[in-house]
């Protein structure tokens, strides 16, 4: 290869970069430079829970009524920042709790002294909100709206304040510029400044860490107190930017074993190399400030299952949390600016129910119990950005095979109705926002409050995705997987599932599998239904007929004869047999037809042409009339048998491409589900 195409490659891949927002992020600047950015732009001053509440608010929000109740929801947690990646689905209420603690930490009524304790079943998304409020404050840092800065000291050369041909020496926990104004004079120089408006009041709190406290002391005695000197000659402001990965204003903390692990993780430690430099252990230019404390500095700091941790840790968090201070070692008590968020499951927290060690713990904490998805709809968005077809290559996902997993999933999480005598698959259609005969949205509220617990129990998605897993790289299925496959997967791992503690948990989860099978047999029995019937000539003269039938019966006229041309009393038989598929009773006829004639009128007064297809009730009784009609021709049942005439087989190929075109089957599954519904035929099992 030339290295003008070697060049030409390189040029390529160096035009994708910004230089415009590396010049942002690679600002700097003196100390007055940086408070006239202070006096056009406060909000550069906030602290940490200020700036992810703001952060989390300006990707927008959503308002709803559920149930009669106004919720909010926030699209910062569809995961914008990464396309969708760590989206979390369902969540909106336990998601507006935790919104609310912030805004109220935000500003300074209480919470902001407080550990979030993310709380909830294995599995539930608590790890992912977290990683999400990282991933954001870290892309919101990196935007002129989430603009913060820090400083370093320069010119140490001949001050003997820095190392061996060191002049530099920067601010170990990427600490707010203005802490470098006294505490004496800070708040009266902000006032006097200007500095703040009516929405940002700008409050620097806490003084500065131990090693820029003695850098600090040592060059104001060189000055003989002259602080503007020093900060002019020895002060250098940038553009700081989060980072998890370089440990810049976000930290994780996760318990390792007990032995391995000692508080300097959270609070820093000695530089051994340095007290060489130095001359001494307790000279804090020789103290590493990189304990996952004070790399969070100024951003978030997140506890991997908080409550594992041991108890000597617990007192760094608890002062940490209550009085924003952490204590390393050999120094005096060092002020931090972070959120802390912490998560942990069931079975940990009862323990610290139980533990009166951690009773200081319980009440330094603000639980948020973030549950299982009850809501069968975005259960199914989890299953769908996992195995879309653009993941899933080379297999096809046949028709609600992700839909029966989701299903079966909901309904481990739902306790039994205690009233209503409402079925568990009814229940979870109500609270999916479904439309059932004799129950309202007040039922759904009822039945919400009696059921204190739903949610904490039950299958966690990641054994739902592991299943469809194992389905997915089975030889079976011919290049698709199907509802079926993916049930047997569930219901065999439920013999060595770690979390299933007892026999009639067991019991109760493989009961559910068969009505989700029972379920599944409606909805497919239905969608041949449809495609047999999806005769798109037949059926419109059939919605036709029957419409001139009921006009002419609630109007007391007559209706032409369409072959004969005479006049004739309307066909009651016909009516009948169409209003029948939906169990519209003989005492109810009249209402229904009263009912179709006000929706045609209501249409017409808004100058719509009717349409069978857009009332519901109406076009499923059409398509059960006209199946009906034309099952008998198709002779289904013969599908089961080894013999099928070429006649037979023509009408069965139409179904087949209906079923690929309108309900998305392929060759296969579109097999699959006909030879499926065929044998149910065969069986007598359907509503005659």
């Amino acid at each position: 290869m030339s290295d003008s195409t070697n060049t030409s490659m390189v040029a390529q891949i160096a035009a994708m970069q910004d230089y415009e927002l590396y010049r942002d992020l690679s600002w700097e600047g003196s100390f007055e430079e940086y408070l006239k950015i202070v006096r056009e732009r406060p909000q550069v001053t906030r602290n940490a829970f200020q700036r992810v509440y703001d952060m989390v608010i300006s990707y927008g929000t959503e308002e709803y009524i559920d149930n009669k109740k106004k919720l909010v929801r926030y699209n910062f947690f569809r995961d914008e920042v990464d396309s969708g990646k760590d989206a979390v689905f369902g969540l909106d209420i336990p998601l507006m709790r935790l919104m609310n603690v912030l805004k109220a930490a935000s500003q300074n009524y209480g919470p902001e002294k407080r550990v979030i304790l993310l709380h909830g079943p294995v599995g539930s998304s608590k790890s992912t909100i977290a990683r999400l409020l990282k991933k954001g404050v870290e892309a919101y840092s990196r935007t002129p709206d989430g603009a913060l800065y820090t400083f370093r000291w320069v010119n140490l050369g001949n001050t003997g304040l820095a190392g061996v041909e060191e002049t530099e020496f920067p601010s170990p926990m990427h600490e707010e510029p203005l802490r470098l104004i006294p505490r004496d004079w800070r708040d009266e120089a902000i006032r006097r400044l200007g500095l703040g408006n009516d929405r940002y009041k700008v409050r620097v709190d806490g003084d500065l860490d131990p090693a820029s406290r003695f850098i600090f002391k040592e060059l104001m005695h060189r000055y003989n107190g002259d602080w503007s000197k020093m900060v002019a000659d020895h002060i250098r402001v940038q553009r700081m930017v989060l980072s998890e990965q370089d440990r810049v204003g976000i930290g994780t903390f996760q318990p390792k074993d007990e032995k391995n692990q000692d508080s300097t993780e959270l609070t820093g430690d000695i530089n051994y190399r340095k007290i060489a430099v130095y001359g001494s252990d307790s000279d804090p230019r020789a103290f590493n400030f990189d304990g996952e404390f004070n790399v969070a500095n100024r951003g978030i700091v997140e506890f991997v299952e908080v409550l594992k941790l041991d108890v000597a840790f617990l007192y760094d968090l608890l002062g940490a949390s209550q009085e924003h201070r952490i204590k390393p070692k050999k120094f005096a008590q060092t002020d931090i600016d972070e959120v802390i968020v912490g998560h942990t499951n069931e079975a940990e927290y009862k323990r610290l129910l139980n533990n009166e060690f951690m009773e200081a713990l319980r009440d330094r904490t603000i639980k948020i119990d973030i549950p299982y998805i009850t809501r069968l709809s975005d259960e199914i968005r989890i299953y769908e950005k996992d195995f879309s077809a653009e993941k899933v290559r080379g297999k096809h996902v046949a028709p609600h095979t992700l839909e029966v997993a989701a299903m079966w999933a909901v309904l481990t999480r739902l306790e039994d109705p205690k009233k209503h005598n409402l079925q568990l698959i009814q229940k979870m259609k109500l609270y999916d926002g479904k439309v059932l005969p004799g129950y309202t949205q007040d039922t759904v509220k009822e039945l919400r409050k009696e059921s204190k617990r739903e949610g904490m129990e039950g299958v966690s998605p990641r054994y739902v995705q592991d299943k469809i897993s194992n389905a997915l790289v089975s030889d079976a299925g011919e290049g698709t997987i199907n509802p079926f496959m993916v049930l047997n997967e569930l219901e065999k791992g439920l013999h060595h599932h770690s979390l299933i503690t007892s026999d009639e948990e067991r019991k109760r989860y493989r009961e559910l599998i068969g009505v989700v099978k029972r379920e599944y047999e409606d909805i497919v029995k239905n969608e041949v239904q449809r495609a047999i019937s999806a005769d798109e000539e037949a059926i419109n003269k059939l919605a036709a007929n029957y419409i001139d039938n009921i006009k002419a019966y609630t109007l007391k006229e007559k209706v032409k004869n369409r072959y004969t041309g005479q006049d004739e009393e309307p066909d009651e038989r016909l009516m009948r047999s169409i209003e029948e598929k939906i169990d519209i009773p003989e005492s109810r006829k009249d209402d229904f037809r009263r009912e179709i004639m006000n929706y045609i009128g209501a249409r017409a007064v808004e100058g719509k042409k009717f349409d069978w297809q857009t009332n519901d009730r109406l076009r499923r009784a059409l398509e059960l009339k006209l199946f009906e009609d034309q099952k008998d021709s198709i002779k289904l049942k013969t599908l089961v048998s080894a013999v099928v005439d070429k006649e037979t087989q023509e009408k069965i190929d139409i179904i087949k491409s209906r079923l690929m075109r309108y309900f998305g089957y392929n060759e296969v599954s579109a097999t699959d589900v006909l030879n499926y519904v065929a044998s149910i035929f065969a069986r007598g099992d359907t509503k005659e």
